[in-house]
């Protein structure tokens, strides 16, 4: 189940909000400019499913973003937990960065803890299947898929290099929960 944590940002033990309500998250996100919607499949995926047949089953929802945020290129990540570089790919994403592009991903299945630092606040969002969420260029954040990832996720770019990312040289991603 998607769930929203919010903290001070130098108050990692304590939160000020904790809801997995959806409606709940959409409008604390969307109060700071943090894009969260649910997507459904335009037909059933098989377990297996490539990724011509998962990027066609969410093809109207992919397309809408493409026009409306100037997207040039969408693909799917998939992630399990016997994946031999699984510790490499996980530690890349665990340190706060930006991006000079939105960094969005919609979740086919399986879950991640995405992290945004923003306004003197930490929101800690677990996605999951079905969830899209849309972090704007520019915000610091960080992405933890946990020691044992299971996810599917498509990603959706304007730069045609695909995921780009920009260190802030802060620590505060190792002083809050991890995704275990």
């Amino acid at each position: 189940m998607s769930e929203l944590t919010v903290f001070n940002e130098g108050e990692s033990q304590s939160h000020q909000i904790r809801t997995r309500d959806f409606d709940a998250i959409r409008r604390e996100l969307d109060s700071v400019g943090i894009r969260f919607e649910r997507w459904e499949a335009r037909q059933p995926l098989k377990p297996g499913a490539s990724q011509a047949e998962i990027l066609e089953a969410y093809r109207d929802s992919v397309e809408r973003l493409k026009q409306e945020r100037g997207f040039k290129t969408a693909d799917v990540l998939s992630m399990v937990p016997d994946h031999p570089d699984k510790a490499a790919l996980r530690n890349k994403f665990l340190n706060e960065h930006t991006h000079t592009e939105d960094e969005v991903r919609f979740f086919v299945e399986g879950q991640g803890l995405f992290s945004i630092h923003k306004g003197g606040r930490v929101f800690n969002v677990l996605c999951e299947k079905g969830d899209l969420i849309g972090v704007p260029d520019g915000t610091p954040h960080w992405f933890d898929m946990g020691p044992q990832p299971r996810f599917t996720a498509i990603r959706l770019f304007t730069n045609t290099e695909g995921w780009v990312a920009h260190h802030t040289g802060s620590d505060i991603a190792s002083r809050f929960p991890r995704f275990e």
